[in-house]
């Protein structure tokens, strides 16, 4: 399936953005950067394709320039182009590529990913810090653009922006980002609920229903995620209104923000990514009721409906199409991986036949209407996530999910001296499903930190006469003791440094004081 959609856009769309498949060309959609060949490029190598991997980063290092005057979506622009450069920038030892010396805090795919997050900086330039919707990337944002962006437009550029900053050194993109974050929590209604647009420069909410679904997603999933990779609590917390107010028998429905009263009672497809960020959280229970939900939708219909009235038990006049869209089948990999439950493989079976059988045209794949009519546009986002989902529901041992067992080579060195262990598990998978390796993070970001720390120490300790010293005792205030054994009632102090558990670092040993993670 991939390569049948992959080697048609080569053939007959290449280097233009996407692929048409009924009229076999090509059309520029979010800009003009070959955006295909971006988002696809980290899904070759999850299928085991390191030449071509190799092939193609070789060719985006030489054609893609983003110093065009073009007007691109912030958005989409940074979950699929940064986000995609950067997990292909993560990636690149695992496909045997030539690395410069200290990746992956540096390399030509990373520098790419900034270059590019660059041009979307201006979008922030604004009174309360969230962005404008749309940049040209050669002259900013224009004086005519709109201030009325949705709430995922704010809300979903933390994974790949704090993921640049840690990388690079450069704090930058992880502040503008953090700052439109607590700038459109800050709007929230008094019963803790944000809405679908708002205006940036105001902070007006011009379409005021709450959901989980188009215009708000991605900014609950990037709170999750942000969490998770980021290890900060303070993104954690929205759920309690959502919760509260739009769950209904394990559907979400649309509700007023202020007042919580059901504006709409539909679902629509983009929420089916919501089981699968309800079992990274452990609400295992509740994440399986709302699957099903979707499931039986999806056997109703052959794939998931845009919109679909849950009253009626129909979709929505005019919005009734299956584009290929992935979040059913990504939240049935997180559900497999957490539960084992093979309904969860029969999704995925059901999906593969679906495609296979109603979207598939001799040049690649198409979205689909209700009464199965094609329409002549393959999104990127079919490379780069649905058929990366579906093959990764199907390959539970894959190294994304730490398969494998420890030495057998699932994990890699990284950093200046091969100190950083990378690659060992806990990938987080951007909105486009990119996935991100949290220890990269560390070993670019903390790790500096950490180094310096021991050197510190080290130097104090070699100094002269530090040995002659008499060794301090434990006092009220809680000072560092020397001594290993402890009176009664005695609390032991951290000492000065500490090491995370592994796999960032090993333990330490300073002067026969043994530092572990537990003391």
């Amino acid at each position: 399936m991939f390569y049948h959609a992959y080697n048609s856009y080569l053939d007959n769309a290449f280097p233009y953005d996407e692929l048409r498949p009924l009229t076999c060309d090509g059309q520029d959609t979010w800009g003009s950067f070959s955006l295909t060949l971006i988002d696809a490029l980290d899904t070759l190598l999850v299928l085991g394709n390191r030449t071509e991997f190799q092939r193609v980063a070789s060719i985006l290092q030489d054609t893609v320039d983003f110093d065009i005057d073009v007007n691109a979506s912030v958005f989409e622009t940074n979950i699929r182009v940064v986000g995609g450069l950067l997990s292909a920038h993560l990636l690149a030892k695992r496909a045997g590529m030539e690395l410069e010396p200290g990746w992956p805090c540096s390399g030509p795919l990373l520098r790419m990913a900034e270059d590019a997050a660059r041009k979307l900086l201006p979008a922030f330039e604004t009174p309360t810090g969230m962005p404008y919707g749309t940049v040209n990337l050669l002259r900013g944002v224009s004086p005519t653009e709109t201030p009325v962006t949705c709430t995922a437009g704010v809300g979903t550029f933390i994974l790949e922006f704090a993921t640049l900053s840690r990388l690079t050194g450069d704090p930058t993109f992880e502040n503008v980002a953090r700052r439109a974050l607590r700038a459109l929590w800050k709007t929230r209604s008094d019963i803790g609920l944000v809405g679908n647009h708002i205006d940036i420069v105001s902070t007006k909410w011009v379409a005021q229903d709450a959901g989980i679904g188009a215009g708000v997603d991605s900014y609950f999933e990037y709170l999750v995620k942000g969490a998770v990779m980021l290890q900060d609590e303070e993104l954690l917390t929205y759920d309690r209104a959502i919760q509260n107010y739009t769950r209904f028998d394990d559907w979400y429905l649309w509700v007023q923000m202020h007042k919580g009263t059901v504006s709409m009672p539909i679902f629509q497809s983009l929420e089916a990514f919501w089981p699968g960020l309800q079992s990274l959280l452990g609400n295992l229970d509740s994440a399986v009721r709302t699957f099903q939900n979707y499931y039986s939708v999806w056997r109703q219909f052959g794939g998931l409906p845009e919109f679909y009235s849950i009253p009626q038990g129909y979709t929505v006049d005019k919005r009734e199409g299956y584009p290929l869209r992935p979040e059913l089948i990504e939240s049935a990999m997180y559900l497999f991986r957490a539960t084992g439950d093979h309904t969860y493989l029969q999704l995925g079976v059901d999906a593969l036949e679906s495609i296979e059988k109603i979207a598939k045209t001799p040049c690649g794949y198409v979205k689909d209407l209700r009464d199965h009519q094609l329409d002549n546009r393959m999104e990127s986002f079919f490379l780069a996530e649905t058929i990366k989902y579906l093959y990764l529901l199907f390959d539970p041992t894959h190294f994304l999910h730490g398969g494998g067992t420890e030495g057998d080579g699932s994990w890699e060195e990284g950093g200046e001296a091969g100190e950083c262990v990378l690659g060992a598990g806990g990938f987080i998978f951007n909105t486009e499903a990119h996935p991100l390796d949290p220890a990269a993070l560390y070993c670019c970001g903390r790790h500096d930190q950490d180094r310096q720390e021991l050197q510190d120490i080290l130097l104090t300790l070699s100094q002269p006469g530090s040995q002659s010293k008499p060794p301090p005792k434990q006092t009220e205030g809680g000072s560092q003791s020397e001594s290993i054994a402890l009176k009664p009632g005695e609390k032991k102090t951290p000492p000065l440094l500490s090491c995370p558990v592994q796999p960032f670092s090993a333990r330490l040993s300073i002067l026969g004081q043994v530092f572990t993670d537990n003391t």
